[in-house]
């Protein structure tokens, strides 16, 4: 694991995809302060946040964690609830990345 949050890397998966920081917070649903956080390792990421990260940048769970840094269990290793939650988001972030690329953003 990691011992911090790997902004480049997470900046270079984002550039890879066409997406911007913003569109990563929305699907988080992260405020644009908040993942200022996250990227100066000052806020950890929950596993639907792990999850949600890994889907929208295209990158297996593990590695998100690990690049991130954080001790978060890894989506699947959460509770019911937690899944249900991190299926939902997911599909939000889509569909939130749907409508960013259609705005050309």
């Amino acid at each position: 694991m990691a011992l911090f949050f790997d902004a480049e890397w997470f900046d270079a998966r984002l550039a890879e995809r066409r997406l911007s920081r913003e569109v990563l917070a929305a699907g988080a649903g992260l405020s644009a302060e908040d993942l200022a956080l996250v990227f100066k390792d000052q806020r950890e990421l929950s596993a639907g946040q792990v999850a949600i990260f890994a889907e929208l940048l295209g990158a297996p769970a593990a590695e998100v964690a690990s690049r991130a840094g954080v001790s978060t269990p890894l989506p699947g290793q959460a509770s019911p609830v937690d899944v249900r939650i991190a299926a939902l988001e997911r599909r939000v972030a889509a569909l939130e990345s749907e409508m960013a690329r259609l705005r050309g953003g």
